[in-house]
């Protein structure tokens, strides 16, 4: 990063600088590994004691912190540090983006696509037939970008994205190395022989303006119609969404979960990782699904889930709770069994 000073930063996250305000930073670091020159924030109690240790220069903290013993770094209070440290991030990095431009040889562009401005090109790129690039969008090198697709402006792409054909892409959004947006839905016929025919994937994929999509995530396209990711929806790595699948706007989507085929994730829905949701059902706003689910119904908004199958999270707690205790249970019945046996006796 460039050189900043405390007032700076202060005005850049609306802070109020406690300290030497003149003091400037040139790097970022974590609070328990920060040095000299750097920049860190403390935002997990779990961590204030490196508050007191750590050789940062500035620290980003919360305005409601109240100090135990005296510190040599000047502080940046605001009302949320983390959120104030991230927007610093987010800054640094969009003035890192401004600055990659041009285009690296060899690229493939098609006549008829339409290229915006500010735009770049890594080597080996493609761009085919009647494409549509945006203004300001990154395209790093091998990223291939099929027939008749759209890319908004500010849109970053990186290494290796594969973009199939009739996919539209908004504006800001984020596509990890090796994902694959478009690729054909799992559609296949049963035979009577046994065999397997395939239905045609006609359809395409839709994301929204500011999605993020993790790296060797795959979108597949619609059987008719579309698979749609809305706007601010957060995808992890390693993620499969299937075909006609729709991800509604800031959800997230933790990594190697599954989605399969017509499913509908409503909006502000939290899915954990390695949780798998059967086809064809619905998950309502504010959903909140626990790591390793198995999601085989419907789960209502604001519902949280957890097992498989998933089920109420509280319901299931206490079932896990119950079975912690069972060997203790199967020797107290057995009790209860002879006592009762012993009374009957008399």
């Amino acid at each position: 990063m460039n050189s900043l000073t405390a007032a700076q930063i202060a005005a850049l996250c609306n802070g109020k600088v406690e300290g030497n305000a003149s003091i400037s930073v040139s790097s970022f670091g974590k609070i328990e590994e920060a040095k000299a020159g750097d920049l860190a924030f403390l935002a997990n109690p779990k961590y204030e004691e490196f508050l007191y240790s750590t050789q940062a220069d500035i620290i980003i903290i919360n305005e409601s912190l109240e100090l135990k013993q005296p510190i040599s770094a000047t502080l940046i209070r605001v009302k949320d540090a983390y959120s104030a440290f991230a927007g610093l991030l987010a800054q640094y990095q969009q003035l890192q983006a401004s600055m990659l431009t041009g285009r690296q040889e060899p690229v493939y562009i098609h006549d008829t696509a339409k290229i915006g401005e500010q735009v770049f090109l890594g080597a080996f790129a493609y761009i085919g037939k009647n494409v549509t690039i945006g203004k300001n969008v990154k395209i790093h090198p091998q990223v291939y970008i099929g027939d008749n697709v759209t890319v908004g402006d500010n849109t970053v792409l990186y290494p290796g994205v594969k973009i199939y054909h009739q996919t539209i892409i908004g504006k800001n959004v984020i596509v990890h190395a090796g994902a694959v947006i478009g690729g054909d839905g799992f559609g296949f016929a049963p035979q009577a022989d046994g065999t397997y025919a395939k239905v045609p994937q006609i359809g395409n994929v839709i994301i929204e303006d500011n999605v993020e999509i993790g790296a060797n995530a795959t979108i597949d396209r619609a059987t008719i119609g579309s698979t749609k990711i809305l706007a601010g929806a957060k995808i992890d790595n390693l993620v499969q969404v299937a075909h006609n699948v729709e991800i509604g706007s800031y959800t997230v989507v933790a990594a190697q979960a599954g989605i399969s085929g017509s499913t509908k994730l409503g909006k502000g829905v939290m899915v954990g990782g390695q949780v798998g949701i059967v086809g064809h059902i619905h998950i309502g706003d504010g959903a909140k699904i626990n790591a390793q689910s198995g999601v085989s119904k419907s789960i209502e908004p604001g519902k949280a889930v957890t097992g498989s199958p998933a089920f109420d999270y509280t319901s299931a707690l206490r079932s896990q709770s119950a079975a912690r205790r069972l060997p203790d249970m199967e020797k107290r019945i057995a009790e209860l069994e002879k006592l009762v046996a012993a009374l009957n006796s008399k």
